[in-house]
């Protein structure tokens, strides 16, 4: 299929660079979306998947988090449904937390900005006579959370019969959850000749049996990551920082005010987060020049040109316009995303630490992408430590410590004489020490120390599984019991077993109202935003639930469940009391 015209191929062609999404069969309107918005080639889920889901065929994927799995089904998933007609929704996506029913929605919105797709996240937490008045006037797709699925199914039975392409993504996350009975009954409302995809990070053989129930002779792909043969990852320090998305540039900016690196190389995913980032750190006041697919040679050398003579600090490069450059050695190495691959990781950091020197690879870490960190660590036998985002307070320090240091290596050089005679006239005026330190004060200004700077929020995390600074793992929860089974009992009869460093949370509803696992860790991981994995044992009786949960947030639980309905009704929580 040829690309868009009215969008020229030019900046691909004299680049070099292949037509990357338009040879995977994508029609001209999703292809003008990616190039508004800078993607410039597939990832492997992406080269693997899109095809065959154009071509109608059911697909079980196996890619780790941050791959590209959003793009590998949304985009196919449009096309098909475009312009098709009839009645709506024509697809459903499922996902485990609110917060991907969010992020997948705008995807969604994003790429099918062309085709005027339109797109309703579901998900609990939101009043449902808004999200009913939506489903009424119809939307093309339907992103939906299991549970406030099945309470729009319970209204209205036959929402789903006529949706063509349903997809499952992150199914491992939702099995986690307590979601398989969810998932089987949204499938008793779907018809039998859907098109089906299912994206999963690991693929144990629950996640199999699901397929083998709800796919017709699937497409199997399994995005494997080559080991890294021993020596050829190089010898860096490898950090990262764990940051909301929204909070990513503020974390890059304070990062880098920190480390001060003298030649950076700084990677983004797609254009328009290059062209972002220069933006930003140009207006900090770095000298920063952004490379990539939409420059022309003549720019590109002229980029180079000034990053080799050291007239710019950053160079800000898509991975697709830094193959094949010959960047000299560069101080850091830094990733506003993690790759897709961990040779693609290695294929970065290899570009600091060369010829002997030390080198230092920084990642900016979205929550999300820590299981694909820990996969990248195995495959390099290297250690990345996660640190917290510097403070306020410590980036002030470390811009006193530099206004220092300039002062220091000035005294160090000599040549002053000019500078005695006013020095002299404003220690006759006032005391010296008070002269020296207004000297000071203006170093500190003119490098930017008195910039007003705010602490970045830490992150919710998704999981326990942080790291020190040492590198040691951090403790991790166990998982809530598989949907269904009996709860784990302790020593005293009826009780389950607690973990220590757990607290017990009762909630006034039970079997009697329907309440199942599923709808306590969907309620607790939603609205509290924790992550399943961190929740304990679920005793459910006739009447009332106790969940045990991590201490350290057991009154943010209380009070997130205290706020919300669960299965559609207000219900009493608090602190159990034994």
């Amino acid at each position: 299929m040829k690309i868009d015209q009215t969008h020229p191929p030019a900046a691909h062609t004299a680049t070099g660079f292949s037509p990357g999404f338009a040879a995977l069969g994508l029609e001209a309107s999703l292809l003008a979306s990616l190039e508004t918005l800078g993607y410039e080639e597939p990832t492997p889920i992406q080269r693997e998947a899109i095809p065959p889901l154009l071509a109608g065929r059911d697909l079980l994927g196996q890619a780790a988090t941050g791959t590209g799995k959003t793009a590998a089904f949304t985009l196919p998933v449009l096309q098909r449904i475009a312009h098709g007609g009839g009645p709506r929704p024509a697809a459903l996506v499922l996902v485990p937390t609110r917060e991907l029913a969010i992020q997948v929605g705008q995807a969604v919105q994003r790429y099918g900005r062309e085709l005027r797709t339109t797109v309703l996240p579901v998900y609990g937490g939101q009043a449902i006579g808004a999200q009913l008045h939506a489903l009424r006037r119809g939307v093309d797709v339907v992103v939906a959370t299991p549970g406030r699925m099945l309470d729009h199914l319970r209204r209205q039975p036959q929402l789903l019969a006529n949706v063509r392409v349903v997809v499952l993504d992150e199914a491992d996350e939702m099995l986690d959850m307590g979601f398989a009975d969810d998932l089987e009954a949204i499938f008793g409302h779907l018809p039998e000749t859907k098109q089906t995809a299912l994206f999963s990070a690991t693929m144990p053989p629950r996640i199999k049996a699901i397929a083998h129930r709800h796919l017709r002779n699937p497409v199997e792909i399994a995005i494997a990551k080559e080991p890294v043969k021993p020596g050829s990852a190089p010898r860096v320090q490898q950090t990262a920082y764990v940051v909301a998305r929204p909070h990513r540039n503020a974390a890059l900016a304070r990062v880098l005010d920190v480390t001060g690196p003298t030649s950076a190389l700084v990677f983004c995913r797609t254009r328009l987060e290059v062209d972002e980032v220069t933006s930003m750190l140009n207006a900090r006041g770095y000298r920063a020049e952004a490379i990539h697919g939409g420059m022309s040679q003549v720019q590109r050398d002229r980029v180079m040109q000034a990053f080799r003579a050291g007239q710019t600090e950053l160079l800000v490069a898509t991975d697709v316009a830094a193959r094949g450059l010959d960047i000299p050695h560069v101080s850091h190495v830094v990733n506003v995303d993690l790759p897709s691959s961990a040779e693609v990781y290695v294929h970065r950091i290899g570009r600091t630490g060369r010829a002997g020197r030390e080198g230092a690879a920084i990642t900016i870490l979205d929550p999300r992408e820590q299981r694909l960190l820990r996969s990248i660590e195995q495959h390099t036998k290297g250690q990345v430590v996660v640190l917290p985002i510097p403070t306020a307070a410590a980036l002030r320090a470390k811009r006193m410590e530099r206004a220092k240091t300039a002062v220091l290596e000035v005294l160090k050089a000599g040549d002053l004489d000019q500078f005695h005679t006013v020095v002299e006239d404003l220690a006759a005026a006032s005391d010296p020490a008070k002269v020296a330190a207004a000297a000071l004060r203006l170093v500190f200004r003119a490098q930017g120390g008195e910039r007003p700077e705010q602490d970045i929020p830490a992150p919710v995390l998704p999981n326990a599984r942080m790291r020190d600074r040492e590198g040691r793992p951090g403790g991790r929860g166990h998982h809530e019991p598989q949907h269904g089974a009996e709860p784990r009992r302790g020593p005293r009869a009826g009780h389950p077993v607690r973990q220590p460093g757990l607290s017990r949370v009762y909630i006034g509803a039970g079997r009697e109202v329907g309440i199942r696992p599923g709808d306590l860790v969907g309620a607790i991981a939603n609205e509290a935003k924790v992550n399943a994995k961190v929740i304990g044992a679920i005793e459910i009786e006739d009447r009332f639930s106790i969940v045990d949960v991590p201490e350290s947030i057991v009154r943010d639980v209380v009070e997130a469940l205290n706020r919300t309905r669960i299965k559609g009704r207000k219900v009493s929580v608090r602190l159990f009391r034994e």
